[in-house]
């Protein structure tokens, strides 16, 4: 049986859950995902869309045309962003219930990371996106 990944916001309005092995897990340090998450980068799990369940007054902002993001109505978590052509979807790592589940295997984005982050956990580092 595959690990249950569950999460929400803050405040517990927005929920999901994936009953699925993520994609693939990546910390992203991209400029847009750094402003979606307030953070230097945004540390995620990718899934299948149609493997999360998601519940809850869930807000859709569109940083560029292939990108959404998804944050709660009411207290603002980020908690996904996806590529709806591509059909995946991801849950940022903080908004799990255990954030321990999280296992990167690589930091993408990195030509904008921010210069004080010492990347030394001995994971793959991409300057753009990771190869295909």
């Amino acid at each position: 049986m595959a690990q249950r990944y569950e999460g929400g916001c803050m405040c517990g309005a927005v929920r999901y859950v994936a009953e699925a092995a993520p994609l693939n897990e990546r910390i992203c340090h991209c400029r847009s995902c750094q402003k979606a998450v307030g953070a230097a980068f945004n540390a995620r799990l990718m899934f299948r869309a149609d493997e999360v369940r998601l519940s809850g007054p869930v807000k859709i902002a569109y940083s560029s045309p292939a990108v959404k993001r998804g944050f709660c109505a009411e207290c603002g978590t980020t908690v996904l962003s996806g590529r709806e052509a591509a059909g995946v979807l991801a849950v940022t790592s903080g908004s799990l219930d255990d954030p321990s589940l999280f296992r990167p295997a690589m930091h993408i984005w990195i030509s904008s990371k921010q210069p004080w982050l010492k990347l030394d956990d001995g994971l793959s580092q991409f300057d753009e996106a990771a190869p295909a």
